[in-house]
């Protein structure tokens, strides 16, 4: 019994730490804010599940201001071309995304445009619906490389796969102390 007791506690605890692992893009950012933001880049966070950049940028005052971008996972920035040297600390970028909803200084990228002028997706866990998609279309405004897959349709938005492992990890152990009672 006491057994029993302990996996329903694992697999409750593995759950929710994966469920709520991954915040939701909306409850975070502003979707009818896009914005652009430009200015020197002073660290680039590479870890999962984010990676993270911080640039320094003037305000409307002329004060500057740092700013901390999110971007997509690492491995889904390899996928799109990226590399951990893509942007260097001094780097004069522009990041083009959208802004947190309490009006902080975080921000979530769609792209940057890098010295040079090469622009790169930023793997944002936000991707536009066929019908939005359709209507920037139709107002001329470019879509960032990466938000719509080849038929048009919107890619799937990125979600934790801790969740998974979780689950996966709770059966692994159940089926272990099943194998291990069964031999007793």
């Amino acid at each position: 019994m006491a057994i029993r007791g302990f996996l329903a506690v694992l697999v409750a605890v593995l759950w929710t730490t994966g469920v709520f692992a991954h915040h939701p893009f909306a409850a975070e950012f502003d979707t009818t804010k896009p914005f652009a933001l430009s200015g020197a880049l002073t660290k680039v966070e590479w870890q999962n599940p984010h990676v993270y950049a911080y640039v320094d940028a003037k305000d409307t005052q002329g004060k500057v201001v740092n700013w901390k971008v999110e971007m997509g996972s690492p491995a889904e920035l390899m996928k799109a071309g990226w590399m951990q040297s893509s942007m260097k600390i001094g780097d004069q970028v522009t990041f083009d995304g959208w802004r947190a909803r309490d009006g902080s200084n975080l921000a979530n990228a769609e792209s940057v445009t890098l010295p040079g002028g090469a622009k790169l997706v930023a793997a944002s866990s936000f991707h536009l619906g066929p019908q939005d998609q359709r209507a920037q279309s139709e107002t001329g405004e470019p879509r960032a490389i990466g938000t719509a897959g080849a038929d048009g349709d919107a890619l799937p938005a990125t979600g934790s796969p801790l969740a998974l492992y979780g689950l996966l990890g709770a059966l692994s152990l159940a089926g272990a102390l099943g194998l291990r009672a069964a031999n007793r």
